[in-house]
């Protein structure tokens, strides 16, 4: 069983943490949490072994009409439908659990991989410009970020990754992308263990996110030596 740090377990379970528990099985846990965002009025968080928390505002929960004693997960969900709330497709959110990254912090950086600056404006442009647009789009990866990360083959930038602090956490959320014709070569791994070494030097913890879709990027995370923490749905915003 993967065990993390307390950053990671104690930004989540300030979210999903019941100010008043409405139903809970072991399996499937309903709270209401008055602290909520509109955006976030509705979170579900799947974890691996499958026990799923969900958390809703006071409001949400006045409409549902959803009685403990019949709730469960598959009532829950027919229920957001019956009152028109449709949550976004599902992020996996990966991090490093505490085993792992010590193995990261222990490893030095391979050579041609450094953290970029502004003087690499042109490097990563060109960068940039060979990546496909959606892959630029999915990834986020920005030179204006708050610690970025590149990997360079015979002087040219192929892959990078960027991040910045999430939210009130010490979470860092990053990127990553790397240029077609060099993926397999193991470059997105080695620059996300990299920019996890420079972020635990400040005090952050790297957290990895993609759609749950995007195989690709999910294996990457594994590649890399992230864990799986769990599967976030939020409230769609044309909801």
């Amino acid at each position: 069983m993967n065990a993390f740090s307390p950053a990671i377990t104690g930004y989540w379970d300030a979210r999903f943490t019941p100010k008043i528990t409405l139903h809970d099985d072991g399996r499937f846990t309903l709270s209401v949490n008055p602290h909520l965002s509109d955006k976030r009025r509705v979170m579900v968080l799947t974890q691996p072994d499958g026990r799923v928390r969900a958390v809703v505002t006071p409001d949400v929960r006045a409409q549902l009409h959803l009685p403990a004693e019949e709730t469960s997960e598959a009532a829950f969900r027919r229920a957001l439908s019956e009152f028109g709330v449709q949550l976004h497709s599902p992020d996996l959110y990966f991090h490093f659990s505490e085993d792992m990254l010590a193995e990261v912090l222990d490893e030095p950086n391979p050579s041609h991989v450094r953290r970029l600056s502004s003087a690499d404006s042109s490097a990563f442009a060109e960068f940039q410009a060979s990546a496909p647009e959606a892959d630029r789009d999915e990834s986020f990866v920005e030179l204006d970020h708050w610690v970025v990360v590149g990997a360079f083959a015979d002087s040219r930038l192929v892959s990078a990754t960027s991040m910045y602090p999430w939210e009130d956490s010490r979470l860092a959320d990053l990127g990553v992308l790397t240029l077609p014709f060099v993926r397999g070569q193991g470059y997105g791994r080695q620059v996300v263990r990299a920019i996890t070494r420079y972020a635990h030097a400040e005090g952050f913890e790297a957290q990895y996110r993609c759609q749950e879709t995007n195989q690709a990027s999910a294996r990457l995370a594994k590649r890399a030596g992230l864990s799986l923490f769990g599967t976030w749905e939020v409230v769609a915003q044309n909801a």
